[in-house]
């Protein structure tokens, strides 16, 4: 670097000092959260002025176990650098981002510029919701429309978060619900606590929240015949048929009957087969709570009860409306969380992990009619997340996706969310209900690309990224196999379409390879390089299998905003 160079990269340097003391400025308000965010600015934050992130596969650490099912994938880095990547291969396409941060207790569980923060730093909460804001504002962007954010949280936190959610999150819906996560609780000077609490966020005026199950011993049953006010048999006349049940099990239902006629008794046996009406112990003719052509729907939810003159019939609803304190033996993160992982990664250890029952109904209640979701963590730990995704698949045969992402302080990444995801996969004798669930996983590794500075790469940089950044657009087209690589091209593919790179400048090969796609049966997504943007946009149009893309200046502009944003 000469003494130009030099100078000007002091200046840009300079210029964002500047930057940020004016941000500073426009940041004060009389009501709001106000924190010291830039009295000591994140390193790594500063560092992506002048490097840009792109991702490496690990394929040593490759998991496909069927390959008819989707791909999950694994980040290890710094969350900050993988949601840099992520606001290029995911913007609006998450329907959930579920994450359990630290929860900034004093007691050095979380680092902040490599050194861990403890109880006497005077500006513990500061740094914590600086980091805490620069990877939200970056999250926002990675949600649907129809996304939703949900956050777990401590007392240590949970008012603090609230108010910058709000600050975030200004035209959206925010909820915070009470888990009961440890029944034993911690002692405090004068509290035993026993819930923590999730924070759920999403957009004004939407119904993404939907029912929550209910296991069968909770479930509240009441009689199928109806009582009280209008209830009798005359009063809906559709309302009154038999139900036919044999061996202790509803088989079928009969007609509604003629208002002319009027059964004997209340249960009536025929050949082994027994017919319920609705009538009640003073032999009054009643009615159903539901009509003749709607009863079928609910089938699954009835059961029969035996009674002294013969069978009656109960209803029982499975799923409810969410509730907002949650209280259940399968929360107790000790239990479920810790005890679990002790069995399914033996050798290592992870402090303060989630049951994962807890974050499967943190996620169900959005996701169980959205089987092809995607669902992000980017404080993913020991993996809990993935878990619950496989454990929501392998109940209804759904294909949705997680991606987790962590750095790997103190081995976590390779040590204990790795190897416990795999395990899920493999299956585990103790845990045989919940794991050896078919699944494949990508892991990849972020790298730093050095650069002048984010608002001015030169060409030597650009052509530098585009040859990098084949895996990164892989990730973005969810085409991951390589199927051929030559200083001119890279081409990916995944079962129904491809995904190929042009890497050069010099474009003499260019029309060979447009050639060698044409032919191709599957849709192909061209990424060719230019200087500016659109270049190619109405080239190959005569070609309808082939859509082409920009490289890199669209990678160069997703990371200009999210420097702006931190």
């Amino acid at each position: 670097m000469d003494k130009i160079e030099k100078k000007n990269k002091e200046l840009l340097g300079e210029v964002g000092k500047l930057k940020r003391q004016v941000k500073i400025l426009k940041a004060r308000k009389k009501y709001g959260l106000v924190f010291e965010e830039e009295r000591e600015p994140e390193q790594i934050i500063l560092d992506c002025q002048v490097k840009i992130p792109i991702l490496k596969e690990a394929k040593s650490k490759e998991i496909i176990s069927d390959k008819e099912n989707p791909v999950n994938v694994l980040i290890e880095g710094d969350n900050y650098h993988s949601l840099s990547v992520l606001n290029y291969t995911h913007k609006k396409k998450i329907d959930v981002i579920y994450i359990d941060p630290p929860y900034n207790t004093g007691a050095k569980d979380w680092k902040y510029n490599n050194n861990y923060v403890d109880i006497n730093d005077l500006y513990r909460h500061s740094k914590w919701l600086g980091m805490m804001s620069k990877r939200l504002w970056l999250a926002k962007n990675l949600l649907k429309e129809n996304g939703v954010l949900i956050c777990a949280i401590d007392d240590n936190e949970v008012n603090h978060l609230g108010v910058l959610l709000e600050e975030i999150f200004k035209d959206y819906e925010i909820h915070c619900v009470t888990i009961i996560h440890n029944p034993r609780g911690v002692q405090g000077k004068n509290f035993s606590y026993t819930n923590e609490f999730a924070y759920f966020v999403f957009r004004k005026g939407l119904k993404v929240i939907g029912s929550r199950k209910i296991n069968e011993e909770d479930v509240d049953w009441r009689g199928l015949r109806d009582s009280g006010k209008e209830s009798m048999r005359t009063n809906a006349r559709n309302c009154f048929y038999q139900i036919i049940v044999k061996d202790e099990k509803i088989i079928g239902f009969g007609d509604v009957l003629d208002n002319g006629n009027h059964p004997k008794k209340q249960t009536e046996e025929k050949n082994g087969k027994y017919y319920i009406w609705p009538i009640d112990v003073k032999g009054n003719e009643r009615k159903w709570r539901y009509a003749r052509q709607s009863i079928e729907s609910v089938k699954h939810l009835l059961r029969v009860k035996k009674t002294k003159q013969g069978y009656d019939i109960a209803i029982g609803k499975d799923f409810g409306i969410v509730r907002t304190v949650w209280q259940k033996s399968k929360y107790d993160a000790s239990e479920y969380g810790t005890k679990l992982i002790q069995d399914l990664v033996p050798s290592t250890s992870f402090d303060f992990p989630k049951s994962v029952y807890n974050v499967y109904d943190c996620l169900a209640p959005i996701v169980l009619e959205r089987k092809n979701a995607i669902v992000l963590d980017y404080f993913a730990g020991s993996g809990t997340t993935g878990h619950a995704v496989m454990l929501l698949n392998k109940e209804d045969n759904g294909n949705r996706k997680f991606i987790l992402c962590t750095n790997n302080e103190n081995n976590i990444a390779v040590d204990v969310c790795y190897p416990r995801i795999k395990k899920v996969i493999e299956g585990h004798k103790k845990w045989s209900d919940i794991t050896k669930i078919p699944a494949n996983l990508r892991y990849f590794k972020t790298e730093l690309l050095d650069i002048d500075h984010i608002s001015h790469v030169s060409d030597e940089q650009k052509i530098r990224l585009t040859y990098r950044a084949g895996e990164m657009i892989a990730l973005r087209e969810g085409a991951f196999i390589e199927v051929e690589k030559n200083e001119w091209w890279q081409i990916f593919r995944d079962g129904t379409k491809y995904t190929a790179i042009y890497f050069k400048e010099d474009k003499k090969k260019l029309n060979e390879l447009v050639k060698k796609l044409s032919k191709l049966k599957e849709k192909v997504v061209l990424y060719i390089f230019s200087w500016g943007k659109n270049e190619y946009k109405n080239e190959y149009t005569e070609y309808k299998n082939i859509k082409v893309e920009d490289i890199p200046e669209p990678i160069i502009d997703v990371y200009k905003e999210v420097n702006r944003l931190s």
